[in-house]
């Protein structure tokens, strides 16, 4: 059964929630399906593959302080520009008459932007009355310390939502490690293992054999990483660094880092052969992303992770810690300092490869059989 489904999703600080909307865009493409994508996040550059991509007015953060939206050019959002991507959203719904609207992270996040997601469902509906509304979220979200937000969000699920895709795997990571489940959102939970992008890249690059792989996603948040990395080098001569630094990064931050590099350290652009690199290194040193740790599952390689925990982030700590009780990486922090990370790199190399993970990377298959359910449960 073929449906049309459009797909809302805004990045803010990394590009995460919009490789994950992608890969969702691709799998309910490649179903038979006829998908749109609405990103409202600053653009990554990629050209769409079998699916539809509409750009809207960009919005992003600066750091962690999600309360101010800023355009592409640094300056605050006007209030005309949100009224444009809200009207930019109905029309598409009007346009479209979707089966199924997906609107990725709200109602769990986003609630800055709770107008134009609104309006979205709400044309949406208008337009086709049997349209499925999905929330599709992540494996860890992070919860509102306000109770009365807690309760909008749980309300919103309740009156707008047919059922929330959880793209992770509950026997490594339940939902209710990071947000309190009640049963009216418990039943509306659908798991559909991790979405993982299989690498496409063959062979191995010679030149990630035997080096430290130092990555931070798409962000400039894993500066102070970059920086505490770069200071072990300079402890641990006999190591050899590689460090991959995301566009997100101002040039002036990434020339400092590659001028303050040590000889044995090497520091450039993150590459398209990511996967192909993590899959020779002999240490992978990250922060625990959402994607980043789906890329280190894959690869089997020893791994340190450093959990981006700025502004009361929480969900890189989590899902860390889940893979540490596994026994699939082990933990380091940048605030105990560059000998700290030197001792830790010296352990994890000890140790070795970690064992197979047993976890659910299928999450493609895992949401293109929801959506089928779904569709033949709304017959």
């Amino acid at each position: 059964m073929s449906a049309r489904i459009l797909i809302a999703v805004t990045h803010l600080l990394g590009i995460g929630h919009l490789v994950r909307a992608r890969q969702l865009a691709r799998a309910l493409a490649g179903a038979g399906h006829e998908v749109t994508l609405a990103s409202g996040g600053m653009p990554d550059g990629k050209a769409a593959e079998d699916y539809r991509f509409v750009q809207l007015p960009p919005v992003r953060t600066e750091g962690t302080d999600f309360r101010n939206l800023l355009d592409e050019n640094g300056e605050t959002a006007t209030p005309e520009r949100l009224a444009a991507r809200r009207e930019r959203l109905a029309a598409l719904a009007r346009e479209l008459s979707p089966d199924i609207v997906v609107t990725e992270h709200f109602p769990f996040g986003r609630r800055q932007l709770a107008g134009e997601f609104l309006a979205l469902i709400a044309a949406a509906k208008a337009a086709n009355p049997r349209a499925l509304v999905l929330s599709s979220i992540r494996d860890v979200l992070v919860a509102p310390q306000r109770p009365d937000r807690l309760a909008e969000a749980a309300e919103r699920i309740a009156t707008l939502f047919d059922a929330v895709l959880v793209h992770g795997d509950p026997q490594v990571l339940p939902l209710e490690a990071s947000w309190p489940v009640t049963p009216e959102i418990a039943g509306k939970l659908v798991y559909t293992g991790y979405l993982a992008e299989l690498p496409a890249l063959p062979g191995t690059p010679a030149e990630s054999s035997g080096m430290i792989l130092v990555s931070g996603g798409g962000s400039a948040a894993a500066l102070p990483l970059f920086d505490t990395a770069l200071a072990a080098a300079r402890l641990l001569p006999q190591r050899s660094f590689h460090l991959l630094i995301g566009r997100g990064v101002a040039k002036a931050d990434f020339v400092d880092l590659r001028q303050s590099a040590p000889d044995n350290a090497r520091v450039e652009w993150a590459r398209p052969d990511f996967p192909a690199l993590l899959a020779g290194c002999a240490l992978s040193i990250s922060q625990a992303g959402y994607n980043t740790v789906l890329d280190l599952l894959q690869a089997g390689r020893p791994a340190l992770l450093v959990p981006f925990d700025a502004g009361n982030e929480t969900e890189q700590a989590l899902r860390a810690a889940a893979l540490a009780r596994a026994g699939l990486a082990r933990i380091a922090t940048v605030a105990e300092g560059p000998q700290a990370l030197a001792a830790a790199i010296e352990a994890a190399l000890a140790q070795g490869a970690p064992p197979t993970a047993k976890v659910d990377l299928d999450g493609a298959e895992g949401t293109v059989a929801a959506i089928t359910h779904l569709l033949a449960g709304r017959s």
